[in-house]
Formats: C-alpha cells, sequence, structure tokens
C-alpha cells in the first residue's frame, strides 16, 4: 500500500472511530477494534480485519463493512469478509478442505448404495471456481477443481458424473455467474441442463425456443451482502418461458416445520423482497413436489441446495413428476416425504459452496 493510502486510511479510520462514539455500540465494537494491529494497517489486511471484526458488532456495522470495502479496492488491498473484488466481479476466496468432498462422496455413495434406480450427479462450482485465476494462490490452496476432481474419483462407478466445471469454463466469456453472487445465471444453468438433459435420456429445448423475461436487473447478491461495496455492478435476473402446451398442475412445497404451501416455479413479488433469488421457488423448502401435464409417466428425484432452483424450470418440460429435496440432511427429508422407490431417476445437483459448507466435518 502506498504511504498516502495508508494516510488516507487511518485517517478514515480515525473519523468513522470518532463519530460512533456518538453511536449506540455494544461492548464488542471497541474490544473488537482494539485487536486490529498497527501492523495489518501499515503491512495490508486492513480492510479486510475491519470488515470482520466489526461484522455484527453495533447498529451500523453493514455500513461500515461497505466504507472497508470501498478502502481496500482503492488502496489496492482488495479483499474484505473474504470477498475479493476484481475489476469485474466480487469473487468469494472462502477456503475448502478436501475432506469435504470425501464426507460429500461417502454420502452419495451411501445413497446410490441402497436406491434402485440410475444416480447421476453433477457438482456445480461457484464463480470464483470459474473466474478464480484471478486470485492470488494463496488465498485458495485449494481449488474448486481439484475438489470437484476429489468428489468424482471418489465416487461409485454406478453413479453418472456429470462435469459442469469444464462446461461453464469453456463458456466463461458469457453472461453465466451473477457479477455479484456466488452462483450461476439463468443462462449458466441452462447451458448445463442441455447436457444433463441428454444423460438422463431426453432431448434438450434449444434456447431459441425460449422467450427470456429480465425480471429486475438491479439484483445485488450474496458477495455483496458481505462487502456492501456499492462499486459492483447489479446484475440481472431472468427467467425462461418455453410454451409448448405443457402445465404445471400443482406445485406444492414442505417447510422445515413440515408445513404445506402452494407455491410457484416463479415467485415474481420476491424480485422486490429482501431476498431477491426467492423469485425462483419461493422461499427454501424442504421437500417440494411439482406434477405436470407432461404424460410420460416418468419421476424424477432431485437433491439439490439452492444451486437447483433456477435449474428445476427446464426440467419440467420432461417430466410427469419432479420431486425436490433439500440438500441439506437429505436423507431424512426423504424419510419423512417420500418413498424413493417412486423414482427412476435421482439427480444430485450440489453446489460447490454447500459441499464445502455441510460436508467439512470436524
Amino acid at each position: 500500500m502506498k504511504l498516502a493510502e495508508k494516510i488516507t486510511a487511518l485517517a478514515v479510520m480515525t473519523a468513522i472511530t470518532a463519530a460512533s462514539a456518538a453511536a449506540v455500540f455494544n461492548g464488542n465494537f471497541f474490544r473488537n477494534m482494539a485487536d486490529i494491529s498497527s501492523e495489518k494497517l501499515l503491512e495490508g489486511g486492513f480492510a479486510d480485519e475491519l470488515a470482520e471484526k466489526t461484522a455484527d458488532s453495533f447498529p451500523f456495522a453493514k455500513e461500515l463493512r461497505a466504507v472497508a470495502a470501498e478502502i481496500g479496492a482503492k488502496a489496492g488491498e482488495p479483499v474484505v469478509n473474504r470477498v475479493y473484488i476484481s475489476e469485474d466481479r466480487l469473487l468469494s476466496a472462502d477456503e475448502y478442505s478436501l475432506s469435504a468432498a470425501d464426507n460429500c462422496t461417502a454420502a452419495v455413495n451411501a445413497f446410490s448404495a441402497g436406491y434402485e434406480g440410475a444416480v447421476y450427479f453433477t457438482a456445480v462450482p461457484t464463480s470464483t471456481g470459474i473466474y478464480g485465476d484471478s486470485l492470488p494462490s494463496y488465498l485458495l490452496p485449494v481449488t474448486e477443481k481439484q475438489l470437484t476432481e476429489r468428489i468424482y474419483e471418489g465416487m461409485s462407478s454406478d453413479i453418472r458424473k456429470i462435469d459442469a466445471y469444464t462446461i461453464l469454463k469453456n463458456l466463461s466469456e458469457n453472461y453465466i455467474y451473477y457479477r455479484s453472487d456466488t452462483k450461476w445465471t439463468s443462462y449458466g444453468a441452462y447451458c448445463v441442463y442441455r447436457t444433463v438433459i441428454q444423460k438422463l435420456g431426453f432431448i434438450p429445448v434449444p434456447y431459441d425456443k425460449y422467450a427470456i423475461r429480465h425480471v429486475t436487473d438491479s439484483y445485488r447478491g450474496n458477495l455483496y451482502n458481505r462487502t456492501g461495496y456499492m462499486e459492483s455492478r447489479e446484475d440481472i435476473l431472468d427467467i425462461y418461458e418455453y410454451d409448448d402446451g405443457t402445465e404445471i398442475i400443482s406445485c406444492t412445497g414442505i417447510d422445515s416445520q413440515g408445513v404445506s404451501h402452494e407455491i410457484s416455479l416463479y415467485d415474481m413479488e420476491a424480485a422486490e423482497s429482501e431476498n431477491p433469488y426467492d423469485l425462483y421457488l419461493g422461499e427454501p423448502m424442504e421437500f417440494v413436489e411439482i406434477k405436470t401435464t407432461v404424460n410420460n409417466e416418468k419421476a424424477l428425484l432431485v437433491i439439490g441446495d439452492e444451486t437447483a432452483d433456477c435449474f428445476i424450470p427446464f426440467l419440467t418440460k420432461h417430466y410427469s413428476e419432479i420431486a425436490i429435496a433439500s440438500a441439506d440432511n437429505f436423507e431424512q427429508v426423504l424419510e419423512k416425504y417420500t418413498d424413493t422407490k417412486k423414482y427412476e431417476q435421482t439427480l444430485f445437483i450440489l453446489g460447490m459452496e454447500h459441499i464445502a459448507e455441510n460436508y467439512r466435518g470436524e
């Protein structure tokens, strides 16, 4: 960091601290601020440390994170709250462990061993997995590509693996990931759908058959929420519509309390809410059952996290029935709500973020 920038950072921090003294803080704020060393300020790491230490210490934590992000970006120190601020996008710098890959593989193998139908699996990278080449290598001692390879290497030969990483990496010049979120866009999901649906035995709907509607062009995702970095570009939430006569007969979700709700593939009101990504399938549910007018009596079980939400609508053109079980504790969810013998095929769609967080072990 240049000397002038260090002085600016110090001045901003002093101003923030002085102004904050007049606000309503809890005791943790001052203790946390005292932990930020002068070395961090002069040697780098100030912005990330500031954002982390003050994460939830006082009523204006979100605003301070935004200031920290601004300082870091302008002072050449672009990592705030484990988010890397690049010129084009925000990227997660969360660290991964290979043990998460092993634990995920073990869970999927165990399911497959007790299941009579065909199992398909795809691990979906985050935006870091596709664009992380721009990150300093010390931030990612284990890459998503390494994690993906470890998962597939340990998976039973009976499981059909679908390589979403290579598909998406080859299309990285396109708008396949949000700039302010870890997740793929609807177009990114469509690109993988074309391969997945062929593996499942169907012909994909051609891209030019869809009418694409931009629901909002002001979406700011989970990486923006972690940094508050106002100079990050806003994103577009799309829905893909294809009028081939197929209709949704019913779409029922069961929440974590066991309460049933009538939901829809697209919750238009959610796009204007505090959680715009709930546009896809609405609020999180433990189990969702979709019935369509497709007359082939084929039923598909999907086990997925929120990465799968914008992928599901593409599948509805091919199946009479689709059940979606939350990947969180999916064994218990399935035991509570359905009999897996109903489904000849099961498709796992797991985001790398979910795998790293939920299968990391001790």
